[in-house]
């Protein structure tokens, strides 16, 4: 695998990854949640537990790009900066899974 493969696979997997915990109600889109008994229109997870989950699937693909880039050759150190601003990418690529959940007006 090349280094424009690998680029692009991490990138898709960043979008794919900050998006997931709002297009779906399951937990990683595979583990069903148990649902609460006062629940009239059906359950929906929280903000709380969907953020938990973007921030897991931040770490996941975290690891797949290190691995990728170990792949091809040294892997270079990362200082806080770096997770600062990866971060805040991942926060930037969520904004359309969330405005699809939380800020679309359902008819």
């Amino acid at each position: 695998m090349d280094v424009t493969v690998s680029s692009w696979l991490v990138i898709a997997l960043g979008i794919l990854g900050a998006n997931l915990p709002f297009l779906n109600e399951k937990l990683f889109a595979a583990v069903p949640l148990k649902k609460a008994a006062q629940a009239e229109q059906g359950w929906r997870k929280p903000l709380a537990l969907r953020l938990l989950e973007m921030v897991i699937l931040y770490f996941i693909v975290g690891a797949v790009a290190f691995a990728l880039e170990a792949r091809i050759g040294n892997g270079f150190p990362q200082t806080w900066e770096f997770y600062a601003i990866t971060g805040c990418l991942f926060l930037v690529l969520a904004f359309p899974g969330f405005v699809t959940r939380y800020l679309r007006k359902r008819r």
